[in-house]
């Protein structure tokens, strides 16, 4: 996984939905202030919900600090639509289905489930400056303190 103060490739694009709206995006033009990155897997699961729900009834105080908060998961934009509407999610859902962004921070895993390996991306977050440059990661998250968690992190940033 790639270390705070390290550099990451911002120069990808993939699908987001913020506002309600779908578009393809530069990564790089989501970085117009500190931003948080916290990946799950999927949504409508128990441990994501937690996960990204979390973050939503946290957003004010994210925003008043300075911070953009992203959501990333392989669902796709019709799917993430729903999800917004359905949890009251008001900042950005991304669709990475290719792993582009776990790529770009080194967070692809092995992963083990009904007796089957694969990898995919860790559940994991990131606070990313302008320039790419990680500023704090989170190896592990606490599905259900998610944003008390990342509160504390970026308090001293």
């Amino acid at each position: 996984m790639i270390k705070t103060g390290e550099k990451i490739d911002i120069t990808f694009s993939f699908k987001v939905v913020q506002n309600g709206e779908e578009k393809e995006v530069l990564f790089s033009d989501l970085l117009d202030k500190k931003t948080i990155v916290s990946v799950y897997m999927k949504n409508n699961t128990p441990s994501c919900d937690n996960q990204v729900v979390d973050l939503a009834n946290h957003i004010d105080w994210f925003n008043e600090n300075g911070f953009n908060v992203i959501a990333i998961s392989k669902d796709g934009c019709r799917g993430h639509m729903n999800y917004a509407k359905k949890h009251g999610i008001n900042f950005t859902l991304a669709s990475d289905p290719d792993y582009k962004f776990s790529e770009a921070t080194n967070s692809i895993i092995e992963k083990k489930m009904y007796g089957k390996t694969y990898e995919g991306p860790s559940r994991s977050a990131f606070v990313i400056d302008t320039d790419g440059t990680i500023l704090a990661t989170v190896e592990k998250i606490d599905t259900k303190a998610h944003a008390e968690e990342l509160k504390a992190l970026v308090s001293g940033l």
